[in-house]
């Protein structure tokens, strides 16, 4: 007798996942929830019509959005040497709270203090490690508090954050989700700049146009939070620096618009199994820009290097001390 698959009998949203896999030969896989990397099949009774969705979804670019079934999926469309893959992550169908995320209060009320500065908040990590939910929790907790314009530029908007917040201040905050035309990401921070957001969210800084803009973004008076592909703090930033020069700004403005508009650096990975956790390092800038601080003087140097900061400003913020003099 054969054995019963995992989700058998069910449809695909009964079914407990992050992610699934659907190979060329309509194989479903999700990860075990056993072993760190492991996966398993699953047979929802509902697989042809979930791989029919993906292949109506498809608007000739890799990356797109699905609605299926009142869950929105980040669809991955991978061509492989035996056909169509398809990976896709179920996202939240509400943004979680930032402070049910398992950050340390401290790290977390850092962050939300920060919502009537100005600069860049920078999330970085490897793949799949949490860092667009924590920008958009973020993002979300702004608007509840201080009310405001938000305007996100996502490919795909993965987060539910499109609509109006009723803001403990009193007045509403307003956020419009919106996706890059033709994968101008340049020309799409641009735009929003003209719509004079107080909060711009950047999905991922991966191409030098985003790059570029999102330094000139930091420094004109807005709120701006985005992701990185990084292995630490300071490869964050780096990484940041080297792609705004293949944008054609020279190597001493990079790193000078950097130094100006950077409020903090936050590395994220998540470690566990069964329950996962994040891992966090961070290093902030002052926000007052008009008092010197080490970390924008060691941007300004052109030689990241802040390990001693970032040891230093998590003993700090773990012992309930300010990070910067009044």
């Amino acid at each position: 007798m054969m054995e019963k698959q995992a989700g058998e009998g069910k449809t695909l949203d009964q079914i407990p996942f992050s992610d699934i896999y659907l190979t060329p030969e309509k194989v479903a896989y999700i990860h075990d929830r056993e072993s760190r990397w492991g996966l398993k099949t699953i047979n929802p009774v509902d697989l042809k019509d979930f791989h029919k969705a993906l292949q109506e979804a498809y608007t000739k670019n890799s990356s797109y959005s699905l609605f299926y079934k009142g869950s929105i999926y980040r669809v991955e469309r991978i061509m492989t040497l035996t056909g169509i893959h398809y990976s896709a992550r179920r996202m939240p169908q509400k943004t979680p709270d930032i402070r049910q995320l398992g950050f340390p209060e401290y790290l977390t009320n850092y962050l939300i203090s920060l919502k009537n500065a100005s600069g860049l908040i920078l999330f970085g990590g490897p793949t799949g490690m949490g860092k667009t939910t924590t920008a958009s929790s973020l993002l979300k907790k702004y608007l509840e508090d201080e009310g405001g314009f938000a305007y996100t530029i996502e490919d795909p908007p993965e987060m539910p954050l499109d609509g109006v917040y009723r803001s403990r201040q009193g007045g509403l905050g307003l956020c419009k989700q919106t996706e890059p035309i033709d994968n101008q990401w340049g020309e799409a921070l641009q735009s929003a700049l003209r719509s004079r957001p107080r909060y711009i969210l950047v999905g991922e800084i991966r191409t030098p146009d985003t790059a570029g803009q999102v330094l000139r973004a930091s420094i004109s008076g807005h709120l701006v939070i985005s992701t990185i592909h990084a292995n630490s703090v300071e490869d964050g930033l780096n990484s940041i620096v080297k792609y705004a020069i293949a944008s054609g700004l020279n190597e001493e403005l990079a790193y000078d618009l950097l130094a100006r508009g950077i409020l903090g650096s936050v590395y994220q990975r998540l470690e566990g199994t069964r329950t996962l956790h994040p891992e966090l390092f961070f290093a902030f800038a002052n926000p007052n820009p008009m008092q010197g601080d080490q970390m924008r003087t060691i941007i300004r140097d052109g030689q990241i290097n802040l390990n001693t900061l970032v040891e230093a400003q998590q003993e700090r913020l773990f012992l309930n001390k300010p990070l910067f003099r009044s």
